[in-house]
């Protein structure tokens, strides 16, 4: 696998570039490649995935990272 990155989107989801694995709460892996959005509003039909539900919703939220 290669780097992967992940941006958090100004009151939108958070994106996830390369390639990675994603693990289920049931430990179930999935191989992705390419870009993924992950949903942060919590509202989204599709979740862990976004459906763009944040824009009809007014989510909004922009935190910044200061330290890992």
């Amino acid at each position: 696998m290669t780097d992967a990155t992940i941006s958090i989107r100004d009151n939108g989801p958070y994106l996830l570039k390369g390639a990675y694995t994603l693990v289920d709460a049931d430990g179930k892996t999935f191989e992705v490649e390419g870009t993924t959005a992950l949903c942060r509003c919590g509202l989204s039909a599709r979740k862990p995935f976004c459906d763009a539900t944040h824009r009809s919703e007014g989510f909004e939220s922009s935190p910044r990272a200061t330290q890992a």
